[in-house]
């Protein structure tokens, strides 16, 4: 893994699109170890102008604490502020257990709550910030992404992310030590004929996307990724198809009316 250490001019970032609704975003790192393959980022400058291919490199933002106090504080003092933690990275991805960038920012954070924060990982780790994330409240939402439940398919796509098991794991112990969490469906990857019904008991809110709302780009962005050549080359290319998700999400609202959990779809799902 190629390490590196930069330091930014600023954290927060003014946010928009697909993430209208929040007024920033905050990216603890640049690039991503766990180098998912189906990731939009591979299809942006910071992913496509690199010597390393994505999933193999990592910039760690070095945070002057004082300098990021100062910069938080300000901007939540000109209004209403929402944080969207991890839109181009993952927040507790295998360096954050090293350099620990994602868990200075919150207890930063604390000491001036914004109005909402949602933290998007794939990552168990974030079960080690449990207690100050429920300290935070109903200020802050884990987001815990789940796009399977065969870890054939986990491994297909996303081999360097964590198993299915420890993120269930990660849920639940979230869950018990009362932090608000959801699932993130995002996007849904082919799955077992069980995956609607079992979601609906893990969390009190799923949220289910797929490559053709979830991208940015109407799905332009994954197609030049080649993710339609693995669906079709593993014999799955008929589920290669904006009404898959559309189907999924029916069959999960039912489930979700008959277990009290919320079912969402798409950009409501991760608003504030």
């Amino acid at each position: 893994m190629d390490v590196r250490f930069k330091t930014p001019g600023r954290m927060l970032n003014p946010a928009g699109g697909f993430l209208e609704g929040y007024t920033h975003t905050l990216n603890p790192y640049a690039g991503c170890a766990f180098g998912c393959s189906y990731c939009y980022v591979r299809r942006m400058p910071v992913g496509m102008f690199r010597a390393s291919a994505w999933g193999e490199w990592v910039d760690v933002k070095r945070m002057d604490r004082e300098a990021f106090r100062r910069e938080w504080q300000r901007t939540r003092r000109r209004g209403r502020m929402t944080v969207f933690v991890g839109s181009a990275t993952d927040p507790y991805q295998p360096a954050e257990a090293r350099f620990g960038v994602t868990r200075a920012i919150l207890e930063t954070m604390a000491e001036m709550p914004a109005d909402f924060v949602l933290l998007q990982t794939r990552s168990p780790l974030v079960v080690r910030d449990a207690e100050l994330l429920r300290g935070l409240g109903t200020r802050v939402r884990v987001s815990m992404t789940i796009e399977t439940d065969l870890e054939s398919v986990r491994r297909r796509f996303t081999p360097k992310a964590p198993p299915i098991a420890a993120r269930k794991r990660a849920l639940a112990e979230l869950r018990d030590a009362g932090v608000d969490v959801q699932i993130a469906v995002s996007p849904l990857l082919p799955h077992g004929e069980s995956f609607a019904a079992d979601l609906a008991h893990m969390a009190p809110r799923i949220v289910v996307d797929d490559f053709f709302h979830g991208d940015g780009a109407g799905g332009k962005r994954t197609e030049a990724l080649g993710i339609r050549r693995m669906y079709e080359q593993a014999g799955e290319g008929d589920q290669y198809h904006p009404e898959t998700a559309r189907t999924f999400y029916d069959t999960l609202r039912r489930h979700a009316g008959k277990s009290g959990s919320i079912a969402l779809w798409s950009r409501e799902g991760f608003l504030p």
